[in-house]
């Protein structure tokens, strides 16, 4: 999965000038996630075209990088980010950070991973029994 991380000043209106860039050409967000300082921001997200995305933001000056990410479906029950956790984990696979974002069926959702080894990861996913990667 594509993920483009985008570098804001952490000032008023940086977000919805973002947002109104992407809504104005047609992207659609599926998935986002923000840490900041004080200074600026890391806005990370995942969106359904994401090389078009990553165009416009370039030629509109924000400073972009892809990323590939690991995605996971998830049950939506106690337990199941431990699992993930753990096969990573036992694999010796590093997580940088993750997030979430929820699926339009109840009772599912999705997680997103930036690893330090992404088909470390799948395999070790696999391994235990969590196949449904995205």
């Amino acid at each position: 999965m594509k993920q483009i991380s985008i570098f804001i000043e952490n000032e008023k209106g940086s977000l919805a000038a973002v947002t109104t860039l992407l809504a104005e050409n047609g992207i659609d967000l599926r998935a986002l996630s923000i840490a900041d300082t004080t200074d600026y921001g890391i806005l990370r997200i995942m969106a359904d075209k994401p090389e078009k995305a990553h165009k416009i933001l370039t030629e509109n000056g924000y400073l972009t990088k892809i990323n590939e990410v690991v995605g996971v479906k998830i049950a939506d029950k106690a337990g199941s980010l431990a699992k993930i956790i753990n096969a990573l984990s036992d694999e010796g696979i590093g997580v940088e950070y993750t997030y979430a974002f929820t699926s339009a069926k109840p009772g599912e959702a999705f997680m997103v991973f930036r690893v330090n080894d992404n088909e470390k990861a799948i395999a070790a996913l696999e391994k235990a029994g969590i196949g449904a990667v995205i």
